[in-house]
């Protein structure tokens, strides 16, 4: 837990003011404490709910630790951000603010997952049991309902898919 919340520091600059950190240590912590046996779980839960409805407040950022995400995940701006506990998120992925990743229908199960090195605009929404491929980039305020090829670009409502070459 420790070396993944150096890691999220490091990732948002060593800012203490980037909302992004304070979500994913109160995120890391949850995750954490499900490795914690028996007895002291209980107690450690009743921490995580409270740092999280905190977190919630104070960042307007809902990311459940039901939720599983990579390493060095950057939530670029505060405000509007949510995503399913349902949800697969990779590697050195960015979140922008507004952004909603989750499911399609209620009632309905299945979220996305988000591959490697992905770049989410502000305002996109990505709903259902899609997936979006390593390197791709989802333009501000689309919505995906696709699955989205590797390296390529998700920009319209609904959105269309731009093949684009990989950058190097």
């Amino acid at each position: 837990m420790f070396n993944l919340i150096r890691e999220d520091w490091r990732t948002h600059e060593r800012d203490i003011w980037r909302q992004g950190v304070w979500v994913l240590v109160v995120y890391r912590f949850g995750r954490w404490r499900y490795q914690v046996p028996g007895i002291w779980r209980k107690p450690l839960s009743f921490v995580y709910k409270l740092l999280k409805i905190t977190s919630q407040i104070m960042t307007g950022i809902d990311l459940p630790c039901e939720a599983t995400v990579g390493r060095r995940l950057t939530i670029e701006h505060f405000g509007g951000i949510v995503v399913s506990g349902d949800t697969v998120i990779g590697d050195d992925v960015v979140i922008r603010n507004g952004v909603t990743i989750g499911l399609k229908r209620k009632g309905e199960r299945g979220a996305p997952t988000i591959g490697n090195g992905v770049d989410i605009g502000a305002g996109a929404k990505i709903l259902g049991a899609i997936r979006i491929g390593h390197g791709a980039v989802i333009g501000a305020n689309a919505v995906v309902l696709t699955d989205v090829p590797d390296h390529a670009l998700a920009v319209g409502i609904p959105a269309r898919i731009v093949p684009r070459a990989p950058l190097m």
